[in-house]
This record gives structure tokens, sequence and C-alpha cells, in this order.
């Protein structure tokens, strides 16, 4: 009988067994209930894993472990996301080729994996670079091209220059690649790219159905940004240059001035002028409003510095402002669109010397081009009201740009129907009435938006529509290590699929395949590659761009309900068993790119009928980040900080040679770049793996940020080498036949007077535990789970000191025993199954039933109610469970403390909360 939590005697007896059984082999049955739990499919890194990745995988494991002992088919699949940059760039620092290179380095994970005893199912384990894997990525491509949901087309794209390739939008991270932190470039190339926006509103309605946090979902429903709003024409002004710079200013206007009333306008004049609009499309642009109600608010418009009309417009202009917008448009491409939209960046812009045609009033409003207008968004151009929206009015403040009110809010508006102008205050409600726009005076704005929506439309320069945020995913990469794009180009240029015989089309295997650094693949270079036979038998060129490692993500979750299958990407009847994945858990980083990727090639293949749920993962949880204390020295004279640094990150070895005031210590995310990782191996090595596993799930709620300290997995062995001891010293006491016993025992004591009080308290503090337990790692409430086997394990010791050997004792510690042990399975399974053999029980706790709670059982003999005089807390009294409200009020008026209260007053009410509280009200 081990007395001592001692791992290194047993745990890796244990694991040997474990695969000796196959214990974690998937088992499908149809009358039982299935789970599929999933961790995000990581990469595998040289750097192995470290505690932070422990904390995901630690707690998925206790809550598919638990599953399986409730009876469900588990499905726990691991494999790795072997394609893509990361892989490629270690590949290069490495000399050495990828492919192998993340072989060994999964064949690493793998180990780490089972040394911290998670449950994975290794016989359906995949690399993404396997070509039976990828051969069904490119044909899901295929199919996406069929659909028309696959294009290729001219696009400018954000480059990396030391990775050498494109990124997605989602891949830019404050003006930096999200991989390398190199500053991205803008470059026109031909690209594909993947139709999501055909799924934007399913994609945005079909959240709502989902069990995921309410966080992740709101910042998907603001990156696909659908917007309902009315698209119209602009016209460029006969006279492009309205006034001269030295009348007015460059911007057209004072400060604070107003428009002319577009009533003043004749008849003739605005007939006029609708013609001209309605005619003469050769010089115009369009813009989309979400607000056309405050239309006649529009003082300037503002194109993107990449707008088209641009070309066509400057020849128009004098040469100062041609050689201004130049400039500034060079200027522009230098920084990505997410440093552009930045909300706290001050807003830059220039005027072009031209005016555009107001379509509602007539009136001639500058044209700008300032770099928070995204070409890729919207129509690249927006039509500006300072006078209801904050980042117009800033603009608009800084150029010297007219505002003009023409929403007030309700109250505001006299009989009149006007409001006092202002010029100062920005008003961006929609609970207005319209005021200083001709005949739409006094309208509400929802009135507003439809009559001019449909005059728009009636005149043929406007319609009404919905458009979205969400850009179609730009899927190529210029890189060798990736999935290849399943197209052929004829001479002429025209594009083909390969033929689903040629499936897969493999990665060539070549010694030199670094990034050729002018925008094209490294697959360029490689003739026996590029040369390929088109489906009609001529000579054509493959292409050489590989598709984003994003794309073999997005559907790995269904090759693990059937990874073998040669002939298939998976079985129909086989997904539809295991779809969909019933706990998804892994970091909030992939809230927009990776998540809504796959939702959306879910939701194609549900239209083909080729699975059967319209989302991949009913439920998602996110584990927060593991910090470690981080060495960072004070700069020295002339060194330039990162934005936002106070310091200079420095290795721990080269800290110790610092003075200790120039030394700073942070805490900052355990990552291999900053050289503070904690391995899983130096973990166990030094206190075991169950007690790294029961400390990172006590640590912190499973969301919430842990500030690293191996001491905490010191204690948590101190807790295990606890247990050991309360089984040890109980195991004299065992009866392997405790269930007959003392059911009959139970039954036959319905008043339970021949039970001593210590075998009545352990049953219920038994019973309580199993609830407990059950619930907390349902919900994922893990630390909570450990402070209840905390506190279980103080009851066993309490109940034993009072009624060893007394009536009833022996077969409640046996149910106590057990159930210790199979409520710490999940979390501790080496230990569990070192204590359940010692007690001389057969197999594994992963093949026991999960204890079932006794509600009578676990009912407490007595109920805490808190008494209050007048809604104050004065006394907690004891009072039998199930004591009626008379009773429960008598109890209340006798305690000394509230009869303190209530002397000298009369009790004019008394409010009774059964089994939870007692307020008196006296005067």
């Amino acid at each position: 009988m081990p007395e001592r939590y001692e791992p290194k005697t047993f745990e890796a007896k244990w694991k040997q067994r474990w695969d000796e059984a196959g214990l974690f082999l998937t088992q499908e049955d149809s009358d039982r209930p299935k789970f599929y739990g999933l961790d995000f499919f990581p990469y595998p890194s040289g750097a192995g894993l470290s505690v932070g990745h422990a904390r995901n995988y630690v707690p998925t494991d206790v809550i598919c472990r638990a599953k399986v002992m409730q009876g469900y088919n588990v499905l726990h699949p691991m494999g790795f996301d072997a394609f893509g940059l990361p892989a490629e760039n270690e590949a290069i620092a490495k000399k050495t080729h990828p492919g192998p290179m993340v072989k060994s380095y999964g064949a690493n994970y793998k180990r780490q994996m089972d040394l911290i005893g998670i449950s994975y199912d290794w016989s359906r384990c995949v690399y993404s670079s396997d070509p039976e894997y990828y051969k069904w990525t490119q044909w899901i491509f295929e199919l996406l091209y069929k659909k028309g949901l696959a294009y290729r087309k001219l696009a400018s794209v954000n480059w990396c220059p030391k990775d050498a390739t494109v990124l997605a939008d989602e891949e830019v991270e404050g003006g930096l690649c999200w991989r390398c932190g190199t500053a991205v470039e803008k470059k026109w190339i031909p690209q594909w790219f993947f139709k999501i926006t055909a799924y934007a509103d399913r994609l945005l309605s079909d959240l709502d159905e989902l069990n995921w946090p309410d966080g992740i979902k709101e910042m998907q429903r603001n990156w696909i940004g659908r917007s309902e709003g009315v698209e119209f024409e602009m016209r460029i002004a006969p006279s492009l240059v309205l006034r001269s710079e030295t009348e007015e200013g460059v911007g057209g206007g004072d400060n604070g001035s107003a428009l002319s009333d577009p009533s003043d306008q004749s008849d003739a004049s605005a007939e006029s002028d609708l013609q001209v609009i309605s005619k003469e499309r050769h010089l115009s642009f369009r813009v989309f409003t979400t607000r056309i109600d405050t239309i006649f608010g529009m003082t300037f418009c503002v194109l993107s510095p990449e707008h088209p009309i641009l070309e066509n417009l400057m020849p128009l202009v004098d040469e100062e402002h041609r050689k201004a917008v130049k400039a500034y448009q060079d200027q522009a491409k230098r920084l990505s669109d997410t440093d552009r939209q930045a909300v706290n960046r001050e807003k830059t812009g220039v005027f072009t010397g031209a005016y555009a045609v107001n379509p509602a009033n007539g009136e001639k409003v500058p044209i700008w081009i300032a770099d928070y207008v995204l070409a890729s968004y919207g129509t690249g151009a927006i039509m500006a009201v300072p006078g209801h929206d904050e980042r117009d009015f800033e603009f608009a403040r800084k150029f010297g740009l007219g505002v003009v009110p023409v929403i007030a809010p309700v109250g505001q508006v006299g009989q009149d129907g006007q409001a006092p102008r202002t010029t100062q205050d920005v008003f961006s409600g929609k609970d207005g009435i319209l005021i200083n726009s001709g005949e739409y005076d006094g309208m509400t704005v929802k009135e507003a938006q439809e009559s001019l929506g449909q005059w728009m439309e009636g005149l043929g320069i406007g319609e009404r529509k919905v458009t979205y945020r969400l850009r179609d995913w730009l899927i190529s990469r210029q890189r060798y290590w990736g999935c290849p794009i399943p197209v052929i180009y004829d001479k002429e240029g025209h594009e083909m699929l390969a033929t689903e015989g040629q499936l897969p089309v493999e990665l060539p295997d070549v010694e030199n395949y670094e990034p050729s650094g002018d925008g094209s693949s490294p697959l360029n270079r490689i003739e026996e590659f590029v040369n390929a036979t088109t489906p009609d038998g001529s000579l054509g060129r493959r292409e050489t761009d590989t598709m984003g490692g994003f794309a073999c993500s997005s559907w790995y979750f269904l090759r693990f309900c059937d990874p073998s299958n040669p002939n298939k990407p998976w079985d129909f009847e086989k997904a539809k068993y295991w779809m969909p994945v019933d706990c998804y858990v892994g970091g909030a980083e992939h809230a927009v790119m990776h998540l809504l990727y796959a939702r959306f090639w879910t939701k194609v293949l549900y239209d083909e009928g080729l699975v059967s749920v319209k989302e991949p993962f009913q439920r998602l949880m996110n584990q927060g980040q593991v910090l470690a204390l981080t060495p960072y020295r004070k700069p020295r004279e002339g060194e330039t900080l990162e934005v936002g640094a106070d310091g200079i990150l420095v290795s721990f070895e080269e800290a110790k040679g610092i003075p200790k005031d120039q030394l700073m210590w942070r805490w900052a995310r355990m990552s291999k770049s900053k050289g503070n990782v904690v391995t899983p191996d130096e973990m166990v090595d030094q206190y075991g793996a169950d007690a790294l596993r029961v400390h990172l799930l006590f640590v912190a709620p499973f969301d919430g940020e842990v500030q690293w300290s191996s001491d905490g997995v010191g204690s948590m062995a101190k807790f295990l080498n606890r247990v050991f001891k309360a089984v040890t010293e109980l195991s004299g006491s065992f009866d392997s036949d405790w269930r007959t016993k003392i059911q009959t025992l139970w039954s036959d004591q319905s008043d339970k007077s021949d039970l001593s009080d210590g075998a009545r308290n352990l049953r219920r503090a038994t019973h309580q535990a199993i609830k407990k337990c059950t619930e907390d790692i349902d919900r994922f409430a893990f630390n909570t789970y450990i402070a209840a086997l905390m506190t279980y394990l103080n009851s066993i010791a309490d109940a034993q000191r009072a009624g060893a050997n007394a009536p009833g004792w022996r077969l409640a510690a046996s149910e106590a025993l057990e159930t210790l042990i199979l409520l710490l399975a999940p979390a501790a399974p080496f230990s569990a199954d070192e204590l359940w053999e010692s007690l001389g029980l057969r197999g594994f706790t992963h093949q026991q039933a999960w204890p079932v709670f006794d509600p009578e059982i676990a009912a407490e003999d007595v109920w805490p109610i808190a008494v209050q005089v007048n809604g104050k807390l004065r006394d907690t009294v004891m009072v039998p469970a199930g004591s009626s409200n008379q009773e429960l009020e008598a109890a209340a008026k006798a305690s000394a403390k509230v009869q303190v209260h209530l002397e000298g007053k009369e009790v004019k009410k008394v409010i009774v909360v059964p089994g939870k509280l007692v307020n008196i009200v006296a005067v």
C-alpha cells in the first residue's frame, strides 16, 4: 500500500499499461451517447510544449475522461497543423527540410502529451502536410471552385518582406506581420480568394445558436460587420476648382459655415442638376452610407488614396494638387489597413483640388483623400457629415471644413420644425428629427431614410443594399511549404482544375525551397513541378502559389471522424455520428481567422450534403494565458525602444550580469521568443505529472490569467500526499462489497438511528462531493472542482475522528474511498490507478462508472438561515432541514443577537424566504 505520492515509482508503469490496453482508442456504439472533445490543431514547434500549452490540454482531458466514465463514447483526437510559415521558417533557420522536421517535432509533442497523461486516441493522428491528408484539402478547393466560391484576381495585398509572402488582413497586427513582427507593405499581384462573403449573413445569424463566449461571438459579429444603407452615385463637378485657395481656403469654407439652403434653388435648377446626375456618369464615384438621412449635412467627401477614379481625376487639376496627392498616396502605401483605422490615430488627408456634387441639394463639396478610408472596404469612398459623425467632425475641425447640423434630438425641435444650430457638438443618435434638409424637415430619421432611399432608387442614382466589413478570404501564399493549389493554366492562360485522379498534387521534394524574394513562389524555379499536362492532354503550367495554413485547419475536425479513409475525406455516416464537436478548446487569439474559416467551410459542405451540421463547434472554451516573470534591462543612451515598451528584453543568462538597479522583471506571456518557457518535462521530473495537472486546474479560473510559480505545483504534490495518506489509513476498513451492504443497511434504517453521526456525515459529504465535482467539470470550473476534492478530503478526516468503527462507518468509509479515487481520476489519473490497484480493485479507473449522487443522502440535516432586522444582517441561525416558515420565524426571533435589535420596537412584518432568509421589519 503506497503511503506517499511518489510519482517516479508508478507513472511510467501506468502509461505503459494504458498503451498496452489501448485504453484511449475511440469506441463507437450507437446505443450510447457520444462526446467529441477537441483541442485546437497545434503546429509542431522545436521548442516543444510549455506549461502554458498544457493549461489548454489538461482541462480538455479532464472533461473527456469524465465523459468516458459517465458512459459516453468519446472522440478525443490529436494531430498537427504542419504546413505553413512557422514550420518553413524554422526549417530555413535550421538548414533542414520542413517535412521530416515537423514529424520529429510532432513526435516530441506526443512524448510530452503522453508524459502528462493526456488521453488522446493517437491512432487517429493526422499531419496536414501528409499527401493523404492534403489530397482532400485540394478536393475541397475544387468543390469551392466549381461552386464559384474560389477565384483568382489581381489584388492589393499585404506583403511581409521578411517572410516574403502575402498576409490576409487578419494576419496583420498593428501594421506588423503576426508571425515575425516585420512592417507590412502593399503589393499588387494575382491572388486566389475564397468567397466567404457569400456566407456573411449565415455566419452572422447562426452565431446565436452557439454556446460560445459572448466576447468571441461579438468579435465575429464586428468582423463580419453587417450594415444596411444606401449606395449612391456622386458626380464630379464640371468646374473642378470652385473657389480659389486664397479666397476661402483649401477646404472650401470657414469652420462652422453652413452650405446654402437647398430650398433657395429654383425648380428648374434642381431639375437640371438631377438630369446631369442621372445621365453624365462618365466621371463619378459611388459611396455607401448607413445614414442617408444626414445627406444634407455632407460638407465634403473622402476617397481612399488608392481609389481608381484618381487616375482619371488628377490630370484635370493643377500641378500643386497633383503633387500633394501623389506624395500622400506614397505615404499611405507604407501603412497597414489596421494602422490606418486605429481609433486614436490623428487624422491626415489631402485636398485633391476637385469637387463633387451632393445629389440631394446640388451643392458642390470638396473631394479629399485620407488613409482612414480603405479601398478594400465598401466603395472606397465616403460622404462626410461632420455634424453627425465623430470621425468626420475631427477631420473637419482639423482642416477647417464646414459643419452643418441636419438632425436634432426630438426635444430640441421647436414648433417651427427647427432647432438651435450648433457647429460645436456631434449628434450621432438615430432618435431625431431632420432640420436644414429642405422638404424633409420635420421627418423622423426612420421616415427620411425610407423616403430618401426610394427617391434615389427612383432616380436611378442609388440603391438600398446591405454591405459587410468582411472581405473575401485571401488564400494564396508565395511559399513552398503549403498545400499546392490544384489548378493548371493552358498556353493562353486559361485556368482549369486538375482532375480528381491527379490528386493529390504533391509538393516536390527539393533541397532549395527558400522564398524568391520577388513576390513569386519558389515553386516557379522547379520545372518538373511547373510543367504539367492539362485535362485535355496539352502542355500546361501549374499554379505555383500554395494555400495558407488556415485551409488545412478549416476541416481537420471532420477528418478525425474517419482518418484512414482512402476513398473519401470522411464517411458521411461517421461524420454524422460525431459532429458537431461538443467542446472545442483553445486560445482566444483565433477568434476571427480559424473559427470563421472553419464555419464557412462547414456551411459549404452542409449545402452540398456532405455533412449533417451547419456549425462545426457547438461549445467553445478559451483558456487564459500563462505569464512568466521575464527580465528586461533599462535602455542605454541612444537605444530605441519598441512602441509601448519601457525596457529591452534580455535572456535569463544575461540578466545574471546586469546590476539590479538596471534590471526590471515583467510578467509576460510564456513564449519561446521571450526565453521564459517552463516545460512540462521540468515539472514532471520535479513533482510528477499529476501534481502539474492538478495545479494547472486549481491555480485560477479556466479563462483567467496565471502568473506562473512552480511553488504551486509543489503545493499540489502535498495535497496528493494527503490523498495517499488518507487512502492508506482507511484501507484497512475497506469492504469491496460495500454497495450491496450499504444499500441494505440504509433502506432498512429509515430513521438512521442505528448509524453513527460519523457514518451519516461521511455519506452526506460523499454525495455532496459527487454533485459538486460533476457540475464543476461540466461547466469548466476546474479550480472549484479541485477545491471540492480538498473539502471532501477534510470531511473524510473529520468523519474518521468522529466515529470510526461505529455502526455503518466501515461501509460509509468504503464508499468514500472509492468515490474519492474516482472523482480524482480525471485530474490525477496516474495516482488514481495506483490507489485503485492498492485497494485490490481490478481494471483502470478510466473504465469505471462515474459516481452518481443521491439527493436525499446529500441533503443537509440543518440549514444556515440569515436573519435580518430591517434589511440588515444581524445573525445566522441553524435550523433543521425542511423547517416550516413558522419554525424559521420562531428561530429567528429567538436569537439573542436579533432580540437586541428588536428591543423597544414593534414587529410590523416578517418576510421568510424558505431555506435562506428571515427579514424582520420593526419600528
